[in-house]
């Protein structure tokens, strides 16, 4: 459980920050980087379901808010580095565990085959495309164009994390699929794609 009774602690004054695990690390730490890109991921999903989107997805968005959440706390504690396998490596060494530990907070697959199911039905109501479109459109569409961008980022952040620090892999792959989903998305706003704008390569020439 979350409980907050103050918004400033003055604990990080000192540019450094706490993870989930009790131990402290500089905030441009690429952990930090990292859950940092899912609340700002979020941020923007929140402005676009204000900017006024189909019932349907903004209640899904609301969802994958939660999601987000959910991925930032998976990052706020980093992999134990301690696990059965190494129980079973080494038997005799002793390792300390606390009884009462919560375990940390994981994305799971389940999460990601959601997102899988709702990219299959925004699909199926589509025309396939001939050529990349131009981020934009009305509204919603080009807040969604934004948001997917974002998640790219995101997903980028967490990639460089990976590069010298164990992490859930379905995070990355999360991310993945959400920035496929809120393309699709981003078309189904776009009068179901009718009013996509195609890139033509050079045109401008």
């Amino acid at each position: 459980m979350v409980y907050l009774n103050r918004i400033y602690t003055k604990t990080g004054d000192d540019g450094q920050t706490g993870l989930g695990d009790g131990s402290r690390v500089p905030k441009t730490h690429p952990r930090i980087s990292a859950y940092g890109m899912a609340d700002e991921l979020s941020s923007y999903l929140g402005l676009a379901i204000a900017h006024g989107l189909p019932a349907e997805i903004a209640t899904r968005l609301r969802h994958i808010q939660q999601d987000l959440f959910d991925i930032g706390a998976d990052l706020c504690v980093p992999e134990a580095t301690f696990s059965d396998d190494d129980e079973a490596e080494h038997p005799d060494e002793h390792h300390e565990h606390d009884p009462n530990a919560i375990p940390p907070l994981r994305v799971v697959e389940s999460q990601v085959l959601v997102l899988e199911s709702w990219i299959d039905a925004a699909v199926e109501q589509l025309t396939p495309l001939t050529s990349f479109i131009l981020p934009g459109g009305n509204l919603a569409a080009a807040t969604l164009h934004v948001a997917r961008t974002v998640c790219r980022r995101a997903e980028i952040e967490v990639l460089q994390l990976a590069e010298f620090d164990e992490i859930n892999p379905q995070v990355v792959i999360y991310l993945n699929r959400l920035s496929d989903l809120l393309f699709v998305w981003a078309r189904l706003c776009n009068d179901g794609g009718k009013a996509d704008i195609l890139w033509v390569p050079g045109v401008n020439r």
